[in-house]
């Protein structure tokens, strides 16, 4: 029998605790030798990530211990930051990123030694940094990027395409890497080399362009102890995104590129990549002749590369690829490029990361559903038979606990399209009494360029479980759904993302979803500036949740971020330099006089994406308006929380402002403190 209880009252299994506990997903699969390998979260072990190796026989294990934490600061959100191989002896031998030193490590797990340094340690600026690795054992080096800071400005920065040797002469030694390309452009992907061994290609870009604005690919020569020769651009443009680059089998070069409005795997044959021919590389990117591999589906096959080395295709030994696709949500499929065929492996899963390796014919990726989360699992090719074998989720409670998701597209203004996931209050043993309706919160992802998932969230369960709903918004700008939805707000950050985010809350109230009067928004990063936005420029919420936010368009335009975002608001504002009245009309800071609703600002300390500068100012000007607030901030947490304490705090924080403000009766929830 179900017991009453009014909505935000019923008991829950899922605490903060639980919830802390499973946060995060494994990262950058690979193959070792017949080994799959990853990254994964640690948050009981001060938010490091593991080095994770899955043996033949079936056996996972972490390959290091604490506090070894495999993760790379590369653009500040890093990138793939291990590669592997088998030596000659059959021994796995990898190389790593650790984080607080953020040098090159290698080490033969087997052996009696433990890691020893590749790279050397620079007292400049933000030292010395690597991303996407390729061991080259038959060269001897490690093909990586290297961001190296040339002074004391977060833009003072240079990114090139280099080679460490594995022997440690360079550990010591600046002058011993090798560097493979020049420094002209600001942003390099690491290079992929072809099968003949002769030419490699990566991606670039410059200011103020985003990777999923405009990229291009660069193809050069591989020469045995110098840098690339013969480096051009081969395809991509300053409007058209290139998202990976690799080499088929059989030499042709794949790449995803947004070329029509959706990200779609293309080809170029090798006779076109060859100097002189009608279309070849000694001509301007974007004449090169390439075939789309799988066209008009209206479905995304790439993303957004906010981390270096990410992968939505893989080609296979036999000629096949796997490719990541879909609208909105995300499969996992095998195509045959010569026919067109697709095939999806089957499973319960809703959204494949963008990582993939390959072993033989199956296929790995790190995939998570509704009702499980993120865990490694294997598809054999051949016959789309998939299989869990790294990370499997286990329910840490009965199922019946779990969100019941809601996809759902919603209209906005101008009769926009809005695509949301709405989870109702769901517990198997509780319900309201049927003349209330539930509260809810709107959730804006990061990003802005960035997208939500449908997948099982412990931190949404937290909520849902206990009565209060949730709106995951995936505003005009979040990607999954063409180039047009996400060109929406180019110019028009602050607007479109609050104006859709109001819309469906606007929404749920009118169909008699969500309690009107019991509304709230919340978001991070980007998402958090959603948030703030929100509060000062609607009165549909009666409360906020800020996470590290934006909330100075200004000071953020200027010298308040890291180099890769630094002019990101030239495309989602407009140039400062023109109109610099909107950096001020828009953002937050200028305008708490606007704000009537309590909120809750939540900060890491060592944040250098979105400092904690701007919530100090924030602060100071909300101080003595009479609005209830509450801030806390972090030692020890950057951008992303990742320490189980941290997220165990931020979310019964959160929690307790739901319930004051709300006016919901319970007491199982440290109180929070409000100033005025």
């Amino acid at each position: 029998m179900l017991s009453m209880g009014g909505y935000g009252t019923w008991p829950s299994p899922i605490d903060a605790t639980l919830a802390a506990s499973h946060d995060g997903r494994p990262e950058y699969v690979g193959t070792v030798g017949d080994e799959v390998w990853w990254t994964a979260p640690r948050p009981a072990e001060a938010g490091r990530r593991a080095l994770v190796r899955l043996r033949a026989d079936g056996h996972e294990e972490s390959v290091l211990p604490a506090p070894w934490n495999v993760r790379s600061r590369v653009i500040e959100y890093g990138g793939v930051p291990w590669a592997g191989a088998a030596r000659p002896d059959g021994g796995p031998l990898v190389v790593f990123v650790h984080f607080p030193d953020q040098r090159l490590y290698v080490y033969e797990p087997d052996g009696a030694d433990g890691p020893r340094p590749l790279t050397p340690v620079s007292a400049t600026g933000g030292g010395l940094r690597w991303a996407d690795p390729r061991i080259h054992l038959d060269r001897g080096e490690v093909w990586c990027v290297l961001e190296e800071f040339t002074g004391e400005a977060p833009t003072d920065v240079r990114r090139v395409v280099a080679a460490v040797p594995l022997d440690g002469s360079a550990a010591e030694d600046r002058t011993a890497v090798r560097e493979l390309s020049d420094d002209r452009h600001r942003f390099v992907t690491g290079p992929r080399l072809s099968p003949d061994g002769r030419h490699a290609a990566w991606i670039a870009w410059d200011h103020p362009r985003m990777p999923w604005d405009g990229t291009v690919v660069m193809l050069g020569e591989v020469t045995e102890t110098g840098p690339f020769t013969g480096v051009v651009p081969v395809v991509g443009d300053t409007d058209e995104s290139i998202a990976q680059v690799d080499w088929a089998p059989d030499g042709s070069l794949l790449f995803v590129s947004d070329l029509g409005d959706w990200w779609e795997l293309r080809r170029v044959r090798p006779d076109a990549l060859l100097p002189g021919a009608a279309d070849g590389p000694d001509r301007s990117p974007g004449v090169i002749a390439s075939t789309a591999l799988c066209p008009g589906r209206g479905e995304e096959f790439g993303g957004p590369l906010w981390k270096i080395g990410l992968q939505w295709f893989h080609p296979l030994e036999n000629g096949l690829i796997a490719v990541i696709h879909g609208k909105g949500t995300t499969a996992l499929g095998i195509l045959d490029p010569e026919t067109g065929e697709l095939v999806d492996a089957a499973g319960p899963w809703t959204e494949w990361a963008a990582t993939l390796a390959v072993r033989d014919t199956r296929v790995i990726g790190v995939a998570a559903g509704p009702r499980s989360a993120y865990e490694v699992v294997e598809v054999d090719s051949a016959t789309g038979d998939a299989r869990v074998i790294g990370s499997a989720h286990r329910d840490p409670v009965d199922p019946a606990y779990y969100p019941e998701p809601r996809i759902r597209t919603f209209t906005g203004p101008d009769g926009r399209e809005i695509h949301a996931h709405i989870y109702p209050p769901h517990h198997p043993g509780h319900r309201a009494p049927d003349d209330e309706l539930p509260p809810y919160v709107v959730w804006a992802h990061g990003g802005p360029t960035g997208h939500a998932p449908l997948v099982l969230d412990l931190e949404i369960a937290y909520f849902t479980t206990r009565g209060i709903g949730v709106a995951e918004v995936n505003y005009g700008g979040s990607t999954g759904y063409g180039r047009a939805y996400r060109n929406r707000l180019r110019g028009q950050w602050g607007v479109v993302d609050v104006e859709d985010c109001a819309a469906v809350a606007q929404a749920l109230a009118a169909e008699g979803t969500a309690d009107r009067a019991r509304l709230a928004v919340r978001g991070g990063s980007a998402g958090g500036w959603t948030a703030a936005a929100s509060l000062t420029t609607t009165d549909v919420y009666a409360c906020g949740t800020i996470i590290y936010p934006i909330l100075d368009l200004l000071g953020w335009a200027t010298d308040e971020t890291h180099d890769f975002e630094s002019q990101y608001l030239e495309s989602l504002i407009g140039p400062l330099a023109e109109v610099p009245d909107r950096y001020h009309e828009r953002s937050p800071l200028h305008h708490v006089d606007r704000i009537t609703t309590p909120f809750l600002l939540l900060q890491g300390l060592d944040d250098v994406i979105c400092p904690p500068a701007q919530c100090e100012r924030f602060l100071d000007r909300m101080a003595g308006r009479g609005i209830p607030h509450a801030y806390i901030s972090f030692e020890g947490e950057g951008h992303g929380f990742r320490r189980a304490d941290t997220m165990i705090r931020a979310l019964e924080a959160e929690l307790s402002l739901y319930v004051q403000t709300f006016g919901i009766d319970r007491t199982d929830v440290p109180k929070l403190e409000f100033k005025t």
